[in-house]
């Protein structure tokens, strides 16, 4: 099948309330185009320098989303054209946004990333790092970003009732950030394997990408 069949076939798969992000990182310029010929505009990239040389060449009304784990030095090279980061996983991390944010004279959309997974592998914060951040008087004062809501991965298993519990407690994490931020409206979690699932437990945005555009290339 197409990129653009199998865009069309997954989007039958999603309800109205639920944003399919198109994970294209390591795909070629033309099955971008593919998928924005077809009508798609929201694409993720998980390294920064590959999003930057896509951005470089692609039409400009695409939302570029940064799915992968970033290093602070890395920010200043997207800074301008990122539309969401998914993964910040420190406050660090946060500020430095912030900072890049405010030398391009733009707000930066962030997710916080939490760590839901039973793998050591997958980065995030714990429930109270979170508390930490937000509560934090020095995350008052920053205007330059926009926390939208949160993200995270499940283990990687064929435990149907693993993978749901994760997502469950992260959507309970989600409700509960309600309280100090009640703005909040993005809880971005379910990858090809998983987005079902996902879904079910009140995710609100995917990440899609080898049943888009094909197994990865490495």
């Amino acid at each position: 099948m197409s990129v653009k069949e199998n865009l069309q076939e997954i989007l039958k798969t999603l309800p109205d309330h639920v944003t399919l992000v198109a994970v294209s990182k390591t795909k070629p310029i033309e099955l971008l185009m593919e998928a924005y010929d077809s009508g798609h505009r929201i694409f993720g990239e998980n390294k920064v320098q590959e999003m930057v040389d896509k951005w470089e060449q692609l039409p400009k009304d695409i939302e570029w989303h940064m799915i992968g784990h970033l290093q602070r030095n890395k920010v200043k090279y997207m800074a301008k054209f990122v539309s969401l980061v998914h993964g910040v996983d420190s406050f660090r991390l946060l500020k430095e946004i912030n900072k890049r944010a405010m030398d391009q004279n733009r707000t930066i959309d962030c997710l916080l990333q939490m760590h839901i997974a039973e793998e050591e592998t997958k980065f995030g914060l714990d429930e109270q790092e979170l508390v930490n951040i937000v509560q934090s008087p020095e995350f008052k004062s920053l205007e330059n970003i926009n926390i939208r809501g949160l993200m995270g991965m499940a283990t990687f298993t064929d435990d149907e009732k693993q993978i749901r519990r994760e997502f469950r407690q992260l959507k309970s994490v989600f409700d509960g950030l309600k309280t100090e931020l009640p703005d909040i409206d993005i809880l971005s979690m379910g990858m090809s394997g998983d987005y079902r699932i996902a879904i079910e437990e009140g995710s609100t945005m995917v990440r899609i990408g080898s049943s888009i555009f094909g197994a990865r290339n490495y």
